[in-house]
């Protein structure tokens, strides 16, 4: 017993907590303390919606708040550029009374991008009036992928006009994209491989099944300057859980060739039921990682190169989050083969997703169950954080089965693992992470001076 509480705290306090995050800039960026004669403005871009549809109706949003008063700026101009994969949309002024623009997108087969609208005489710049909205009219918004909004100059009319020119600020929102590509397997069969991205648009993908791995890229501006601005790049892939080529208990990734963090490879196996998805996970510290490491080569290499590859030696624990991305679960198993007849110690830990705490005094349900009948169920509370269950499997419950935590701090909070039962001298069992994580979670909207 001395031994397993040893396990038990070792397991509840050395775990490196990770965040689970959707992307940089994923529709939102905020330019911080812009000083303008004696304010400071924050200027925020928006465009919506925040994933990438052909038919959804956009608009593209900018506020300018004065930081002292959280209100809005009166009377407010700003010289703003839009730029999509290396070409100019527009450059010009907009005027609001209000301090926020709003621009329609019309998409058209016109040959060229232009404004539509009124045009406020006194500050030369478009602006909005209760009859004519401003609009976006041409070949525009076609994709989805990285927006990037300058501004390069920012007017407050007063007592009189305060006009600075403030060089240029930047603003990075991303579209998210998915996009579908056709791959075959070793016996020529065709599989379907998936690719969400939160960050720019990826170019490429291939699956190589001599190696059972995926590649793909896509641009990314490996400069300070740029780095500076992105506090994370998500990617996920997304294949059939019945593709039993690449369906492996963790997988190796890298990028241009060096290997990633385990901690920024994570499995889903919750969120759709016929597909898995792993997500990549990078944050703004690993990208300097990265350039330090491959710093001889990245003049040339403006682009990320992505590699994942089956791996399957099952790491502990495993993890999981709640839908709501508030209590993260931590998962292991005593012995690591899971065998009919043997006795089974699950031990875990409740966490604060946020900030990888201990949750002491937390309510669970642990639900053991197979083809959707319970074949156990503990209720129970967690006073350390930390709690174990042991269990034994009978000779007929082999195969897939559901490791479930219900009613979470009294709450209708819940997740859910998967493992596997194997008889005495199968394959090694493996683990897959079952994350859950609501598609309206979006982190990444990092305020940040330029």
């Amino acid at each position: 017993m001395n031994k397993f509480l040893a396990l038990l705290v070792f397991v509840a306090v050395l775990v490196i907590p990770m965040q689970y995050v959707y992307g940089h800039g994923l529709g939102l960026d905020t330019i911080k303390s812009i000083s303008v004669g004696s304010k400071k403005i924050l200027v925020t871009a928006q465009i919506t919606p925040t994933e990438f549809s052909k038919d959804s109706e956009k608009q593209i949003i900018v506020t300018a708040t004065d930081m002292d008063t959280n209100q809005n700026v009166s009377d407010v101009t700003l010289l703003i550029g839009l730029h999509h994969d290396g070409e100019i949309i527009f450059e010009d002024s907009f005027f609001s009374s209000d301090g926020t623009i709003i621009i329609h997108v019309s998409p058209s087969d016109d040959s060229n991008p232009r404004i539509v609208g009124e045009r406020n005489p006194q500050f030369d710049a478009w602006y909005a009036t209760e009859s004519s909205s401003i609009e976006l009219v041409g070949p525009v918004f076609s994709s989805g992928g990285l927006y990037h909004f300058e501004i390069e100059r920012i007017a407050i009319n007063e007592t009189g006009n305060i006009s600075e020119n403030l060089g240029s600020f930047f603003a990075d929102v991303t579209l998210a994209t998915s996009q579908l590509y056709d791959e075959r397997d070793k016996d020529g069969n065709p599989v379907s491989f998936g690719v969400k991205s939160y960050y720019d648009k990826v170019s490429s993908l291939d699956y190589e099944p001599d190696t059972d791995s995926v590649v793909f890229e896509m641009p990314f501006d490996w400069r300070e300057q740029n780095i500076s601005h992105v506090p994370i790049v998500h990617e996920e892939i997304h294949f059939p859980k019945d593709f039993g080529g690449f369906f492996a208990p963790s997988y190796v990734g890298k990028l241009n060739g060096i290997e990633l963090f385990k901690s920024s490879v994570i499995i889903d196996d919750y969120t759709d039921e016929a597909e898995r998805i792993v997500h990549v996970v990078i944050s703004q510290d690993n990208l300097r990682y990265l350039k330090q490491v491959q710093k001889d080569v990245i003049n040339e290499t403006q682009s990320m190169q992505f590699t994942l590859e089956p791996n399957n030696n099952l790491i502990f624990p495993v993890i999981a989050m709640t839908k709501d991305a508030q209590v993260q679960v931590d998962l292991s198993w005593d012995p690591l083969v899971i065998e009919p007849g043997k006795n089974t110690k699950f031990i875990f830990t409740f966490r604060n997703a946020n900030t990888g705490d201990l949750l002491r005094n937390t309510q669970y349900d642990f639900i053991i169950s197979q083809n959707g009948e319970d074949l156990y169920k503990k209720s129970g509370n967690a006073q350390i954080g930390s709690d174990f269950v042991d269990y034994a499997f009978s000779e007929s419950q082999k195969g897939q089965t559901s490791i479930r935590f219900k009613n979470l701090q009294g709450t209708d909070r819940s997740t859910e693992f998967a493992i596997t039962v194997v008889p005495e001298f199968g394959q090694l069992t493996f683990a897959m992470l079952s994350v859950a994580i609501a598609s309206s979670l979006i982190v990444g909207n990092k305020l940040r001076a330029n």
